[in-house]
C-alpha cells in the first residue's frame, strides 16, 4: 500500500508556541511534528492512505488547532533517503 506523504509548514500565534507542537503531534496521520527555526515555527510530516484522508488531517485538523495561524502544505512526489541512495549505488559490491 503506498501512502500519501505532505509536509505541511505551519505558523503559530505566539501563545501557542509552548504547546502547539504535542497537539500536532496527536493528530491521526501527523506521523512526525517539529519545532523549527526561520518564517514557520513548526513542521509536519503527514502520512495518510489517500488524498481526501490529506485533506482531512490539514484543513479539518491541523487548521482547526487553537494557535495555529495559518498552514501551507507541499504534497510529495518521491521520497528519497541516504540509505536508498547509497543502496542503490552500492550494487554489486
Amino acid at each position: 500500500m503506498s501512502l500519501t506523504n505532505a509536509v505541511v509548514l505551519i505558523e503559530a500565534e505566539r501563545d501557542a508556541l509552548s504547546t502547539l507542537g504535542g497537539a500536532l503531534a496527536d493528530i491521526p496521520g501527523v506521523a512526525e511534528a517539529y519545532s523549527v527555526t526561520g518564517e514557520w515555527d513548526f513542521v509536519a510530516i503527514v502520512r495518510v492512505p489517500d488524498h481526501e484522508q490529506l485533506a482531512d488531517v490539514v484543513t479539518g485538523q491541523i487548521s482547526s488547532v487553537p494557535g495555529v495561524a495559518r498552514t501551507q502544505t507541499m504534497v510529495a512526489f518521491a521520497a528519497f533517503s541516504r540509505h536508498d541512495l547509497d543502496s542503490l549505488f552500492s550494487i554489486g559490491e
